[in-house]
C-alpha cells in the first residue's frame, strides 16, 4: 500500500501506525516502540534524495508533499520516491530535510514520549548508511558531514570507521530493538567496541 508523506504529521494516523508495531516486536513501551518504529522508516524516507544526490549530483526532493511511502499491511516499509527533483544545493536540501524529519520527529515524539534527540541520531545514522549504500564511498563520507550540518535540528555529526576493507557508520544511535526482546544489531553502540567490532568483521567477511 501507498501513504503520503504529510501523513507523518498527523498524530492519529502515526500513533495507529506504531500501535501495529506492536504485532512485530511486542508490547513494549511507546518509546521503545516509537524507535524501533522510526529506525525504519527514517531509512526509507531519506533515501530517494541522499541516492539521488550522490548518483546524479541533483537530489529528489524530501518535503512531506512530494514523497510517497511505500508499506505492506504489517506496518513494514518497502521504500520511497519522491515525485520532482530540488533545485539548489545542499543549503536547501538541507532546509527541506529540516521539515521532513523535524515534522516526522516531533509527531512521533508526541505520540510516544521517545526522545527527538535520539530519533534525530537515528536519522543521522540513516543518513550515512544511505549515503554508504550508494557505492561510492569518498563521495559518501564526504557529503554527510555537510549535509547533516545543513539540516539543523541537533542531529550529531555523523561518523564512520574502517572494519577490515569496509567503511561503516560508526553509529551514534540505538534502535532499542534489545528492550522488545530482541538481540542487539550487530552496529549497535549499546555494546563494548571489541563486541561490535568482533560481529562486524563477521558479518562483512
Amino acid at each position: 500500500m501507498e501513504a503520503p508523506a504529510t501523513l507523518l504529521a498527523d498524530a492519529a494516523w502515526v500513533s495507529a501506525r506504531i500501535g501495529g508495531a506492536a504485532k512485530l516486536y511486542g508490547c513494549s513501551r511507546p518509546e521503545v516502540l516509537g524507535t524501533i518504529w522510526w529506525y525504519s522508516l527514517s531509512s526509507v524516507l531519506v533515501a530517494p534524495s541522499v541516492e539521488s544526490l550522490v548518483r546524479d549530483g541533483e537530489p529528489l526532493d524530501p518535503s512531506l508533499d512530494a514523497v510517497t511511502i511505500d508499506l505492506v499491511p504489517d506496518g513494514r516499509f518497502t521504500g520511497a520516491r519522491s515525485s520532482r527533483v530540488l533545485r539548489g544545493g545542499l543549503a536547501e536540501l538541507g532546509a527541506a530535510f529540516a521539515g521532513t524529519l523535524g515534522t516526522a520527529i516531533g509527531t512521533i515524539a508526541a505520540v510516544t514520549g521517545a526522545n527527538p534527540r535520539a530519533l534525530g541520531a537515528i536519522a543521522t545514522d540513516s543518513i550515512g548508511n544511505r549515503l554508504l549504500w550508494t557505492g561510492d564511498t569518498d563521495r559518501a563520507v564526504a557529503l554527510a558531514g555537510p549535509l547533516v550540518a545543513a539540516i539543523g535540528l541537533g542531529m550529531p555529526e555523523p561518523r564512520f570507521s574502517r572494519v577490515g576493507r569496509n567503511t561503516v557508520v560508526r553509529r551514534a544511535s540505538c534502535c532499542l530493538i534489545y528492550e522488545a526482546g530482541n538481540p542487539k544489531c550487530t552496529s549497535c553502540p549499546r555494546q563494548t567496541p571489541e563486541e561490535r567490532d568482533r560481529r562486524l568483521r563477521a558479518a562483512l567477511g
